[in-house]
């Protein structure tokens, strides 16, 4: 009997793609062709295949398509299926052969321990459409049995052709396929195909019957074997795989393929982990960080066919950042290190940590050298300190210390991140800041008078200034105050507070409170007995041009708010990276400066200077000169002293001592402070913040671990944290008004009066 011949088109290097219908069509490659027939071995075509494409007969596997299925790929692996193969063709002249070249997989080295719960956690490796296939059709109608040697499923596995192709099974119609899921169809392919652990067959699984549209349920799960059901009650599709002897591979074994089920609704997200959202949308939150729940709710829905909760959203997106991020609790851990590394990268920097008895973080203390040098060289000896709660895993605060340069800017000096805001941890900052300034001349604080600062500023900075935050007052007062004032009047009380603080003169301070007292003897008698020596311009002691509030500058704020969800090592390292690219910026801008002083106070000097020429300067022999204008003042050059107190509070001569200077022929430039200069701001950004190298933490053992840091003790609680404004806010809320009774605190609709 003459053998059967046809030509085998054989074809390498390209790729499949899967088609709307669910089809794989072969894109790009080389192709070959050679003649065989029935008689052929399998190990002479292998060689010959080999021989053509220049690679290993044994580091490849052969392909093919039934006559009229372009969706399953079989097998060739031994004479028998060679055989079926030229057979199956008998009709035809040609067959399409696809040969795959097999990349040898390592063990999996995880250590997930055995487990038969049900849950699965997220496998970083993805199983794609065109990876190399190992498919056996195998009869439907015998009981499923394990076979633990994988020859075995190669030698014994009949093909039969009556039984359908897997993947021509009873599927969702095309609107169910969301377009996101159709490249997981062919995931799983049947009988013989391996993984390189159960922890990537378990994934390869989910995404398939996300993309098939169907529920299952294990029977059998562990750290060797996984056998599944489909969940519909009756329904035959199942699959079991097990671990090949003296390997990490795990190999699908059996397979019923069919369904008679119709299959989960696509509305449910019951195969849909959170380890599978997070691996779903790791890499479009890593583009976009503020990818907001909501919206992967809806882009999983149209992607993907499945409707998610909010909370489900939610928590896959904390899993996929963890997993961008690194660790919490291992950074830590990294803290002594990481510490030790930023003062190695930036000699005369200070990055000290402490923990609490039990190992558990306390603080952090990070100022960088150029940040101290920048201040001590170039600013005023004014700093602001403020607080800005994080809503990381673990809650904490960031304690921040700035100060403004010779633009008016801020410029971070140091900053801290403790476990809570508390008296304990502002005596802590305040120690490590003093420690590293070598300042002597007295510095001016500006900060809430809570907190234990007043105390600390004053024991630990001898001979400083502590002016209260004007915003953190009114707050206070209007709290102490509590409902009793509608909007309209607690603004007018904010306004004369604010210009009683910002007066030169007690007269002017005097005649905004008894504006106040006119309003509320209780507000007048309040502001009265807080100190106003401590925050008022007439009466403050100390030099704080004209900086009434602590929360100067929005930059650090917006710099928090954008790391203080990270794990804590990064946290730092991006504010570092913020101050360094501060740096860098502002020094190239001053580069192109060619006026004496800064920009904003060249043009504060030129409106005093305009204001000037309108003036009469009455000279006399002396220092002292009388100016007269809308008032009378008296000024001394050589004090440089007005007595409009202009020219003391901001450090630029004022209208009338400008006046005076023109009128004796010298400079105005002579008698600005230093700090507003252009050199002096240049001194500030002169010294360079240097990037911490990205190395591996070492992993110490036994006695090289001389601290240990563990996370703080409590984690935030569940749910979205709530967010915060930072920086300045709106002093005053506004009450609610009743449009009937025109009460306070409620509205008509709750009016208990009778209309």
């Amino acid at each position: 009997m003459a053998s059967k011949k046809i030509i085998a088109i054989c074809q390498s290097g390209g790729e499949f793609e899967t088609e709307k219908d669910g089809c794989l069509s072969y894109k790009g490659g080389d192709a070959h062709a050679i003649d065989i027939d029935d008689h052929m071995k399998f190990n002479e075509f292998k060689v010959e295949v080999a021989e053509m494409f220049n690679i290993s007969a044994n580091g490849m596997s052969i392909k093919y398509f039934l006559p009229g299925n372009k969706k399953t790929l079989i097998t060739v692996s031994n004479d028998k299926d060679l055989n079926r193969m030229v057979k199956f063709h008998g009709d035809s002249s040609t067959v399409d052969i696809y040969i795959f070249i097999e990349d040898t997989v390592s063990p999996d080295m995880s250590n997930m321990p055995a487990s038969r719960s049900s849950r699965t956690t997220l496998s970083e490796t993805v199983v794609p459409v065109d990876d190399p296939l190992d498919v056996s059709i195998i009869p439907l109608d015998g009981p499923l049995e394990v076979v633990d040697n994988a020859n075995q499923v190669d030698e014994h596995m009949e093909i039969t052709t009556d039984v359908s192709p897997y993947l021509a099974m009873v599927a969702p119609n095309d609107e169910k396929h969301a377009k996101g899921a159709q490249q997981w169809q062919n995931t799983i392919t049947g009988v013989g195909q391996r993984f390189s652990s159960v922890h990537e067959f378990r994934e390869s699984l989910r995404k398939y019957a996300i993309a098939h549209q169907f529920a299952f349920r294990y029977k059998k799960n562990d750290s060797h074997r996984v056998t599944v059901k489909c969940k519909a009650e009756g329904c035959p599709w199942r699959i079991h795989a097990s671990r090949l002897s003296t390997t990490q591979l795990i190999c699908i074994k059996k397979m019923n393929p069919t369904h008679i089920c119709e299959g989960a609704v696509a509305t449910t997200g019951h195969q849909a982990t959170r380890s599978w959202v997070a691996s779903i949308i790791k890499e479009k939150l890593k583009v976009f960080p503020n990818y907001k729940p909501k919206d992967i709710v809806n882009d999983i829905k149209q992607e993907y066919g499945i409707q998610l909760n909010y909370f489900q959203a939610w928590r896959g997106k904390e899993i996929a950042k963890e997993q961008l991020q690194g660790s919490y609790k291992e950074a830590y851990s990294q803290l002594p290190f990481f510490c030790d590394k930023i003062m190695e990268a930036n000699p005369g920097s200070l990055a000290t940590y402490t923990t609490k008895e039990d190992s558990s973080f306390h603080r952090l203390f990070v100022s960088f050298h150029a940040s101290l040098y920048g201040f001590q060289q170039g600013c005023r000896p004014l700093i602001f300190l403020d607080s800005i709660p994080l809503k990381s895993k673990y809650p904490g605060t960031l304690l921040v210390g700035t100060a403004a340069d010779a633009d008016d800017c801020v410029f971070p000096v140091a900053f801290s991140v403790v476990d809570t805001e508390s008296d304990e941890n502002w005596h802590w900052f305040l120690l490590q800041l003093k420690s590293v300034l070598s300042t002597s001349c007295p510095i001016t604080f500006i900060a809430d008078r809570e907190k234990g600062l007043k105390n600390s500023i004053a024991g630990i900075f001898s001979g400083s200034f502590h002016g209260y935050c004007l915003r953190y007052l009114t707050e206070q007062l209007l709290r102490d105050l509590k409902g009793q004032f509608s909007h309209e009047v607690k603004k007018l009380m904010i306004e004369d507070l604010y210009s009683a603080a910002y007066a030169s003169k007690p007269e002017g301070f005097q005649s905004c409170i008894e504006s106040i007292r006119s309003i509320s003897t209780e507000a007048y008698n309040w502001i009265i007995q807080s100190e106003p020596q401590n925050w008022a311009n007439s009466y403050f002691q100390g030099a704080r041009y004209n900086h009434l509030t602590s929360n100067f500058g929005e930059l650090f704020y917006s710099w928090a708010s954008d790391a203080d969800d990270l794990p804590i090592t990064q946290m730092v390292d991006v504010i570092r990276g913020k101050i360094m690219e501060l740096v860098v910026t502002r020094r190239a801008a001053s580069d192109q400066w060619l006026t004496r002083l800064t920009p904003s106070k060249e043009e504060k000097l030129e409106t005093e200077s305009q204001q000037a020429h309108s003036l009469q300067v009455l000279l006399s022999s002396g220092s002292t000169c009388e100016v007269h204008g809308e008032s009378i003042e008296v000024v001394d050059i050589d004090r440089w002293d007005c007595s409009c107190k202009g020219w003391q509070l901001t450090g630029i001569p004022c209208c009338h001592a400008i006046a005076v200077i023109m009128g004796i022929g010298r400079s105005v430039y002579d008698y600005c402070s230093r700090y507003f200069t252009t050199e002096s701001y240049r001194l500030t950004y002169s010294e360079s913040i240097h990037p911490i190298p990205n190395v591996d933490f070492p992993a110490l053992k036994g006695s090289e671990l001389m601290v240990t840091v563990t996370p703080p003790p409590t984690r935030r609680p569940p749910g979205r944290p709530t967010t915060k404004r930072y920086g300045s806010q709106d002093i005053v809320k506004r009450q609610l008004q009743c449009s009937r009774c025109k009460g306070l605190g409620h509205n008509k609709s709750t009016c208990k009066e009778s209309s």
